[in-house]
């Protein structure tokens, strides 16, 4: 059994980003005193969650790569001796941003990034305006703790993204998060909805032999315009192993850490008993690159 102790921080932001941070930075502290070796972090972990709105003023928010917050980060990972997968809004050139999640090495420096390659826009989620689609693939990054198929909240509806991670070695998918209700649905759309988010990444799990985790963040986030009654995020961050199997769902209205541990060779096993990889029919298919088969 090679165990990874994993923990996870689902946190309600609010508007000071200090603020933010430094309940950020308590918690990872707390999390690696009871043993974490990695920690991952919500998605646009720092701020609120500016992308309710279109407004240019709101690319102040972002930085280089490395920057403030790798810096910021790197020295927790380095204090503490953990992994830590922030999410932060990447500055790469004047004009030209990204949704990056960073992994941090426990050593301070970073072991890699990978760029959100699923860019929504939706009213209250108007991230093409702030984010160019990632160009780095679905690559996992290489970590003391293994390899890290890092995607990005959007990334998680879609099976192909999770099947390349898998393709390319990744032991592990981790899916940084900002998702919540929209006020005006029913409270029985609003819970489909959240069913239908925690279903399909455990499919990933199920379909890929690998573990699953998922961190959202929490709480009600205001529209700044108006326009809208806001977001209420709905947590529910949770851990799944290789079969779908739910290891921990968090609360779906309160902030919280825990802390797991996976049996990271448990894949292999299951891999045997359910060998999908074997068994696909890469001969045919090629249509998938398609749009649309007509």
């Amino acid at each position: 059994m090679r165990e990874l102790k994993i923990g996870i921080i689902q946190q309600h932001n609010i508007a000071d980003t200090n603020d933010n941070m430094r309940r950020l930075s308590e918690n990872i502290e707390s999390l690696a005193h009871e043993g974490a070796q990695l920690i991952v972090l919500q998605e646009l972990h720092n701020s609120l969650y500016f992308c309710q709105v279109e407004d240019v003023k709101n690319f102040d928010l972002a930085e280089p790569i490395p920057g403030p917050s790798t810096d910021f980060y790197g020295k927790m990972a380095k204090d503490n001796n953990v992994v830590i997968v922030t999410s932060l809004f990447e500055k790469r050139a004047p004009g030209l941003y990204h949704n990056t999640a960073v992994v941090i090495e426990k050593d301070g420096t970073i072991a890699g990034k990978y760029r959100k390659m699923h860019i929504p826009d939706d009213p209250a989620y108007y991230e093409k305006f702030y984010f160019t689609p990632g160009d780095l693939g679905f690559k996992p990054i290489e970590t003391s703790v293994g390899k890290l198929g890092v995607l990005v909240c959007w990334d998680q509806w879609y099976p192909e993204a999770a099947r390349l991670m898998a393709l390319s070695g990744a032991e592990i998918l981790i899916y940084p998060t900002a998702i919540g209700y929209e006020s005006s649905d029913t409270k029985e759309e609003q819970e489909r909805q959240r069913e239908a988010w925690t279903t399909v990444m455990r499919g990933h799990a199920v379909a890929n032999g690998l573990p699953v985790v998922a961190v959202n963040r929490v709480g009600y986030e205001p529209d700044p315009s108006k326009q809208t009654n806001g977001i209420e995020f709905w947590g529910s961050s949770f851990v799944a192993g290789p079969q779908g199997e739910m290891l921990y769902r968090a609360s779906n209205n309160e902030e919280g850490t825990k802390l797991l541990s996976i049996d990271m060779e448990h894949s292999e096993q299951v891999r045997r008993w359910w060998p999908f990889l074997r068994d696909r029919r890469i001969d045919k298919y090629n249509e998938i690159t398609k749009r649309f088969i007509d």
